[in-house]
């Protein structure tokens, strides 16, 4: 009986693997009640969400700040300007400035602004050298940090901030992937950072490069840099941090107050106690809004560096647990934009400001309760400053932008194959189609002819024919290419 010769086929599998059946089947579970949106319209809703949540949050905050600004400063501003609402005044015109700022960036694209990533570097840089240049900086409480224009001033350290997250982004969005991450990625980012760092810190204003140091390490965490990288580069950061505070008198004495703010209530830790008394005269419900002691005199800086304390106070323990946790929302609505973003550039700008905001809120809290040194850096939206505000709901505009078109993608350039940090890429998986498999490898050589093929993978029409050959179990029948014909003639006994 003959029996045909098996044939060797390729054969793609295009149906999902069980694990993406399964997975398919949950996501269709979830989207049925509602739990994970299906649909283009479904997935426009979700984004609408979250940019009125960063709306509701920013404002809140922001007006929340107004109010803390009129209640802290009152007494300050009588006795420097003679009204109990000049301060109050000033601070309402720089919220009005920054509403406008955030109404531009929320209609713009933030991948527009790629291309002048560099000319806005390089102009922040200048006016961090300005700053130092005797004449046009304006110097306040031994610092010299602005620049002003009669009776307008600019604070080009917190513009610094926002050129520095969007050259963050570019960097990292045109070079992820790299063959050498070192040399090609953390290497420039720690060069600029160090530049930038070294002009603030001669301002001085500590607080701000390590807001910068944060926000550099928390977008290479993003990006997927190793941990182990990450952390090598930290410590070198950390030992030249420990260097620097311990170079100057006064960070010094700070840091010596902080392990010890009682044993110096009367000279560097003076701050600290005072802030740790008007947190603890707050109780739960606090003293009421206008009713602190630390207004008077007390506390200084009560409307800027230390209002944190001053909402202890007046409001309790509620009101600093719900400024905690208005500060916690807006992370948390941050990492939801960062995780559901395509473009890689948008996706990382959004990573780059949510750090910003979220770090420099903990280091000012940290620094208000005595667990952290204090740094002298404003609460965000709630501290009194023009400056910080405007460049905030600037930065903040852009980000609902980027929640309101998490699908839009612009075109980027990368070094290499593109790589995410593998809990974004766990969470942008959830919802992507499942990738067809593929049963037999796949060759990268050109396609033989016909003709030098083996018989049993040859057209019907392009194979010997004869009789048809036993199979062996197990195994493939020999093809009529491969086998030898009998000799014959007068050498058919020779050697074979």
């Amino acid at each position: 009986m003959a029996v045909a010769a098996p044939q060797l086929r390729l054969v793609r599998d295009d149906a999902p693997p069980a694990s993406s059946r399964r997975t398919t089947r949950a996501l269709a579970a979830l989207q049925a009640i509602g739990s994970v949106p299906a649909g283009a319209a479904a997935r426009d809703e979700l984004a609408r969400r979250d940019a009125n949540r960063l709306r509701a949050l920013v404002w809140g905050l922001a007006s929340f700040g107004l109010v803390m600004v009129l209640a802290s400063s009152s007494v300050t501003s009588i006795a420097d300007y003679g009204s109990p609402w000049s301060l109050f005044e000033h601070q309402a015109m720089w919220t009005v400035l920054g509403g406008l700022a955030f109404a531009v960036g929320s209609r713009l694209d933030v991948g527009r602004l790629r291309r002048f990533v560099a000319p806005l570097l390089g102009g922040a840089t200048l006016l961090l050298l300005a700053v130092l240049v005797p004449g046009l900086g304006k110097t306040a409480g031994g610092s010299s940090r602005w620049i002003g224009v009669g009776p307008f001033t600019l604070q080009p350290s917190e513009l610094t901030k926002l050129v520095f997250c969007l050259f963050l982004a570019d960097i990292v969005a045109r070079r992820e992937g790299a063959p050498d991450p070192k040399r090609d990625l953390v290497r420039p980012a720690m060069t600029v950072l160090a530049v930038l760092a070294v002009l603030i810190l001669a301002q001085p204003d500590m607080g701000t490069a390590v807001v910068l140091v944060c926000t550099t390490f928390g977008v290479l965490y993003v990006a997927g840099v190793h941990r182990r990288l990450l952390v090598s580069v930290g410590a070198f950061a950390a030992a030249g941090g420990g260097i620097v505070a311990l170079a100057a008198p006064y960070r010094r004495a700070r840091l010596l107050s902080f392990l010890n703010p009682f044993g110096h209530a009367a000279t560097s830790g003076y701050q600290v106690v005072q802030s740790l008394v008007a947190l603890g005269s707050g109780h739960v419900s606090g003293a009421g809004l206008g009713g602190s002691a630390a207004i008077w005199g007390w506390l200084p800086n009560a409307q800027t560096d230390f209002v944190f304390a001053v909402v202890g106070e007046q409001l309790g323990l509620a009101g600093t647990v719900g400024v905690v946790v208005a500060f916690a929302s807006l992370g948390w609505v941050g990492i939801r934009v960062v995780a559901r973003t395509q473009d890689r550039f948008a996706c990382l700008f959004a990573a780059a400001a949510t750090c910003w905001i979220v770090c420099q809120a903990m280091i000012n809290i940290g620094g208000v309760v005595g667990a952290l040194p204090e740094t002298g850096i404003p609460l965000p939206f709630i501290s009194s400053g023009g400056s910080s505000l405007v460049v905030l709901l600037a930065a903040c505009g852009l980000l609902v932008n980027v929640a309101l078109h998490p699908n839009r993608v612009s075109g980027i350039a990368t070094t290499g194959p593109a790589r995410r940090h593998r809990p974004l890429r766990r969470a942008a998986a959830a919802t992507a189609p499942a990738r067809p498999r593929v049963a037999a490898r796949r060759s990268h050589a050109p396609a033989r002819p016909a003709s030098m093929r083996p018989a049993s993978m040859r057209p019907a029409t392009d194979r010997p024919t004869g009789p048809a050959q036993p199979v062996r179990s197990g195994r493939v029948p020999p093809t009529a290419a491969r086998r030898r014909a009998p000799r014959t003639g007068p050498d058919a006994g020779g050697r074979r």
